[in-house]
């Protein structure tokens, strides 16, 4: 799975890139942890400004990135997120392989989580976003040439070996007032559909990795993150037609929302100033556009 792990990131970044928008690699280098050993770490660009709902893209650049950050010492690994506009943000995702079907409760060592903590997802009955769906990734009707497993059927994890559990544990902290629950609900939900298509690619796509070296797939991953750089850079190089501008909004704002704005670190100059016709931001997520 260290192997389909990698292979599937590569790809899947690559597939997901274009437009302007996409994954852009900044640092791809070997590291080592103190208690895993050796490893690798990587630093990432993710432009996804089309991707996020309305009431997201009104408070940020037309420019947008987050900026990812990964320690991939398998079996485990540590992934953190942040913005850099947005000191207040952040999602730190940690994870271990383990060769069980999910039934360790204590698979970071420390302290044994909850059981209504817990979300158990299903690679093969669980839904996804109707936009990510592919058959050839239908794990019902999938089958491996070079291994001859699949399809999967219903209980299948009760009754096939050898089998994988990917652990994860994700903390989200977006401490603005007025936004938080929504944005954390927002971000947990995503991260859900991303584990999901992300996992069912890595075994649908079993026959394209399978008998691939470590040294075989760092190639492929180095190859792969030229070619997703490029169709990131060159579409944001392009010298096409301007974007059209954000629509003006009505310069309606409350107290408590301008407090949230500076606390995010989004200006509201020129609120004051009746000779400006139209504010520098969109200030309110209900304001009217005119």
């Amino acid at each position: 799975m260290r192997i389909g792990q990698l292979y599937m990131i590569s790809k899947h970044s690559c597939e997901q890139s274009g437009g302007g928008e996409g994954v852009e690699v900044v640092k791809n280098e070997p590291d080592t942890h103190p208690q895993y050993g050796p490893g690798q770490f990587t630093e990432k660009r993710i432009y996804l400004t089309s991707k996020l709902p309305s009431w997201v893209r009104a408070f940020i650049p037309r420019i947008f990135y987050v900026t990812e950050k990964a320690w991939n010492f398998y079996p485990y690994t540590i992934t953190e997120y942040s913005v850099s506009f947005v000191p207040k943000f952040s999602i730190r995702i940690e994870t271990r392989f383990e060769n069980n079907m999910g039934d360790n409760d204590n698979v970071f060592g420390d302290t044994p989580t909850p059981a209504e903590n817990v979300s158990f997802l299903d690679i093969l009955i669980d839904p996804i976003p109707e936009k990510h769906y592919k058959e050839s990734e239908d794990l019902s009707q999938w089958q491996s040439g070079k291994t001859n497993r699949g399809p999967l059927e219903k209980g299948w994890r009760e009754n096939h070996n050898p089998i994988m559990c990917s652990y994860k544990r994700v903390e989200c902290r977006f401490e603005v007032y007025g936004l938080q629950t929504r944005t954390e609900e927002f971000i947990h939900r995503n991260i859900r559909d991303i584990l999901l298509v992300g996992h069912r690619q890595a075994v649908a796509w079993l026959d394209e990795w399978h008998g691939m070296s470590l040294e075989e797939v760092r190639d492929y991953e180095r190859t792969m993150q030229e070619k997703t750089n490029s169709k990131v850079r060159t579409s944001q190089n392009n010298t096409g037609p301007q974007a059209a501008p954000h629509p003006a909004y009505f310069r309606s704002i409350s107290e408590n929302d301008e407090r949230s704005l500076k606390k995010m670190g989004v200006t509201t100059a020129a609120l004051s100033d009746p000779a400006s016709p139209v504010p520098h931001s969109p200030v309110r997520l209900n304001s009217t556009p005119e």
